[in-house]
């Protein structure tokens, strides 16, 4: 028998440890009704509990059927703790404490000490099982009884009592003709048992005895309409409804008079009890699994709100670092753009044909009249001082944005001011007194003065803006301030020359360390996120596992296991650039050998720039303007998201009903007087004042009525029905 339940471990060890991953309270009921569908599972024994309220006569019927006083029995509530009634060879009595402690004695008297309230109708709190054994042929079989205390006492007895019917494949429900089914006794039978999918339920009538021939008819017709009400999973064939006058029977039992138990209904009810027992052992997973079902539901949606809830949170956290990094990425890519337009502008300044263009004259000049550090200072300065601040710029952009490393500033640094050395002067030259060899640092002004230094200069622009022709003949005939000119010119080239190699290779390098800047890194995840991550990584796996074993026993669930889901995008991208650092360009060529100085009156010649491979980059303004437009959007976009409501998210409404059902649910709020609309707290209030209402009892004195109240209730009950099954 044991190795019957031997394949539903793995299911009680799944729903363990889901209690473990769901951290459930060990004082909850839902704890509790796993701990006894688990001990029910591991249970080999087909396990009988009777159950009702206190003095409705429960031990006095076990006695009656296991044929002696074996269970404590009196007038007042006695039974203090489920007693469990085993096969033994002989009468004893086994304690288990909560400590550990066994305590095994011969016959039943041990109980009184142990098994009954106190003197305060308190149970015992340090017992935690009791246990009788008795040499009867039926418990021989693999039957146990549960004497359960009586319920509608104490809460701590109705506790232990609702824990233990869960673990039971047969309920026994013991009735008072005299006071046939109340509220109260309504209420335990649907929440404590049908509700949970307890539905293997038998009523005993007792006390139909004590009552006059014409009541005991109208008893009858009453208990008749309890068992339609509440019909149970029975095998075809078999009543839901005995009557047992439990006293009178025990007192047959005792004395052995055979005609006294078949008249106190014992006798019927025994065989009929046998006989079903017989069909349900056989088909113990019939009984058993629905019960497990009910709590696997409790379960799964747990599940499902928890691992709904933690995957929100984290979906919430990757939206935003998803954003986040959109927003970095198209800033970084502006950031990007600007910075790289303003380096080509100085790239392309810093070109030596350009220089050459543009200030080779000017510095020849400067050179001419010894005034050549006012012009660096002057407008060479303010020309390189605005480029550099250009591309500096844009790396403080990205450093305010991504509050990355901060960037260097750019300088580069003014060539040393050429060193010039004078032709001879011819003897007989007026032009000048001085010696006609003389080395000149920083230029000849103080040399050449009045005319002299104005030829020098109208010789310098004149060589540069204009191509003579036959220069090697021109050349004997130059003057000596053409000669001069030419020096200065040739200076000017080398001082150019010098400084464009210098600053493309410090601009260069300049280049490669902004990636530290520009480039932003992916923060790290928080930790309690990873953890979050690994917990709903666990979740989902149990679940599965909790599905998996639940289909091996045949229990179907409503929902779906979960697939592996790929990691957010934020946790896919590793902590690195996003871009690479930037390639050498093609138009910059640092390494351009610096010809040496031109001899002669030929003009320099200005290289154009190289052709590109890309498409030039547009003006910085626009670049600024756009990169400004985007972050006003980004901050309007910001605002927007924060005076968004919560609550966005919906839950998924039910699925749509037919016109056929939608009209039942109506009708059943109508019978029990209610809206549409009323919650189902209000249904089960609006059920309970009904009951309370129309109850059969309030009309015992009142025979033309009990059939309206019959139909009556019958609605009643149906209406309930129809909407619990609605709100689930």
């Amino acid at each position: 028998m044991q190795q019957k339940y031997q394949r539903y471990q793995e299911l009680t060890d799944t729903l363990k440890s889901t209690c473990r991953i769901l951290n459930l309270d060990r004082n909850s009921q839902l704890h509790q009704d796993i701990t006894s569908i688990c001990h029910h599972l591991a249970n080999p024994n087909f396990q009988i509990a009777v159950f009702g309220p206190f003095n409705h006569g429960k031990s006095t019927l076990l006695n009656a059927i296991l044929g002696n006083r074996t269970l404590p029995i009196d007038l007042i509530p006695t039974t203090g703790a489920a007693i469990t009634v085993k096969y033994g060879t002989t009468v004893r009595t086994r304690i288990m404490l909560i400590d550990g402690t066994e305590i095994y004695r011969s016959g039943t008297e041990v109980l009184q000490q142990f098994a009954i309230l106190d003197d305060n109708r308190q149970m015992r709190k340090d017992v935690a099982s009791v246990e009788v054994f008795c040499p009867h042929p039926f418990l021989e079989t693999g039957i146990e009884f549960v004497d359960l205390p009586g319920t509608n006492d104490r809460e701590a007895q109705d506790n232990l009592v609702k824990d233990r019917l869960l673990g039971t494949d047969l309920v026994i429900q013991l009735l008072d003709a005299r006071k046939l089914m109340t509220l109260g006794e309504r209420e335990n039978l649907r929440d404590w048992l049908l509700d949970r999918n307890i539905k293997t339920v038998i009523f005993v009538a007792n006390f139909l005895n004590l009552l006059e021939p014409e009541e005991q008819k109208q008893v009858q017709n009453r208990l008749l309409f309890v068992a339609e009400s509440f019909r149970a999973d029975l095998p075809p064939g078999f009543s839901n409804l005995y009557r047992v006058d439990a006293l009178p029977a025990l007192r047959a039992r005792l004395k052995g008079d055979v005609a006294l138990a078949n008249s106190s209904g014992l006798a019927a009810f025994e065989t009929a009890l046998q006989n079903l027992v017989g069909i349900l052992q056989q088909n113990s997973s019939n009984v058993r699994l629905p019960r497990v079902q009910t709590v696997s539901s409790q379960l799964q949606a747990l599940f499902f709100d928890k691992i709904s809830n933690s995957s929100q949170t984290i979906k919430t956290f990757d939206d935003k670092e998803n954003a986040k990094i959109e927003i970095n990425k198209k800033a970084q890519n502006l950031i990007y753009q600007g910075f790289k337009t303003s380096i080509y502008e100085l790239e392309t300044w810093l070109s030596l044909p350009n220089l050459l263009k543009k200030y080779q004259a000017d510095v020849a000049v400067a050179l001419a009249e010894n005034n050549l550090h006012s012009w660096q200072t002057g407008t060479f300065k303010k020309d390189l001082t605005e480029l550099q601040n250009s591309v500096m710029k844009w790396l403080y952009q990205a450093y305010n944005f991504f509050k990355s490393e901060r960037p260097e500033d750019l300088k580069i640094p003014f060539p040393h001011p050429p060193q010039l050395t004078l032709p001879e002067k011819q003897n007989n030259s007026n032009d000048l007194t001085e010696p006609g060899s003389l080395a000149v640092g920083g230029g000849i002004g103080w040399l050449l003065g009045g005319p002299v230094g104005a030829a020098v200069v109208g010789s310098i622009s004149y060589i540069l803006n204009k191509n003579l022709q036959k220069q090697d003949e021109q050349s004997a005939k130059d003057s000596y301030n053409q000669q001069v000119a030419k020096i200065c010119i040739a200076a000017a080239e080398k001082y150019l020359s010098s400084f464009s190699s210098q600053g493309l290779s410090i601009l260069a390098e300049y280049e490669k360390k902004s990636g530290k800047v520009i480039y932003f890194e992916v923060s790290q995840e928080p930790v309690e996120i990873t953890q979050q991550r690994e917990n709903l990584q666990k979740l989902q796996n149990q679940f599965n596992q909790l599905l998996g074993e639940l289909q091996k026993a045949n229990i179907t669930s409503k929902y779906p296991p979960y697939q592996n889901q790929p990691k957010s995008t934020n946790s896919q991208i590793p902590k690195q650039q996003f871009y690479p650092p930037p390639k050498e360009n093609t138009h910059r060529n640092p390494d351009r050998k610096v010809e040496s100085p031109r001899q002669g009156n030929t003009p320099p010649k200005v290289e154009p720039l190289r052709q590109q491979v890309y498409t030039p980059p547009p003006n910085p303004a626009e670049v600024e303007a756009k990169f400004r437009a985007w972050e006003i959007e980004q901050e309007i976009a910001q605002i927007k998201a924060n005076m968004k409501s919560p609550g966005a998210n919906q839950k998924s409404q039910n699925q749509p009903k037919t016109p056929a059902q939608k009209d039942k649910i109506t009708y059943a709020y109508r019978v029990l007087g209610l809206q549409p609309s009323a919650s189902f707290l209000e249904v089960k209030q609006a059920y309970k004042t009904l009951v309370k209402k129309w109850h059969p009892d309030l009309f015992v004195n009142q025979p033309q009525m009990q059939k309206q109240v019959q139909e009556k209730m019958r609605l009643v009950n149906e209406a309930y029905s129809i909407l619990e099954k609605n709100n689930d």
